[in-house]
């Protein structure tokens, strides 16, 4: 019985800090495997905060900014000096989907959003992990290091800063 109370409570407190984050901040590798088993590596940081704000810093093996907010996303791609400014048509919200994540296994969740499953990974009550399916039928899986929940992020860090001199593609 004892032994049922403390991994009750271990599940619980799993579920809470997984269903309770209010902002993330981390460094990231991810990997993109075909169907042919070529895999292709990036890695860089995310911020992300409640409702809908996120930064994607890529830094290798290109660098980009891919800035999130609500209905947009804003792709700032240096070395192509070119910004893609892209409207959203669905309601993805990150914090949500992490909220509503159903546990399958000690540190195990499944979240699901439209059509698409997300195994998440925790690791000492943080995100380690996200796998999932892209629409090409790659599989993705971002791996998270360095990683800070709950802490203040200036939202101003989710504007994307544009230069002057790119070129600016809407879609």
């Amino acid at each position: 019985m004892k032994h049922l109370f403390i991994y009750l409570a271990s599940v619980s407190l799993a579920i809470a800090s997984i269903g309770d984050i209010s902002s993330f901040k981390a460094d990231f590798i991810q990997s993109v495997t075909d169907d042919k088993e070529k895999v292709l590596t990036y890695n860089g940081s995310v911020l992300a905060a409640k409702p809908q704000n996120a930064l994607w810093r890529y830094l290798s093996p290109v660098t980009k900014d891919v800035y999130i907010n609500a209905n947009r996303v804003t792709i700032i791609e240096p070395n192509i000096e070119q910004v893609i400014i892209k409207r959203i048509e669905s309601n993805f919200d990150f914090f949500n989907m992490i909220k509503n994540a159903k546990q399958i296994g000690e540190n195990t969740f499944i979240a699901k959003y439209n059509s698409s499953k997300f195994t998440i990974i925790t690791k000492d009550k943080l995100i380690y992990s996200i796998s999932y399916q892209d629409e090409f039928e790659n599989s993705v899986k971002i791996e998270f290091q360095n990683q800070i929940q709950n802490t203040e992020i200036a939202p101003e860090l989710f504007n994307p800063n544009i230069p002057i001199n790119f070129d600016i593609v809407r879609d």
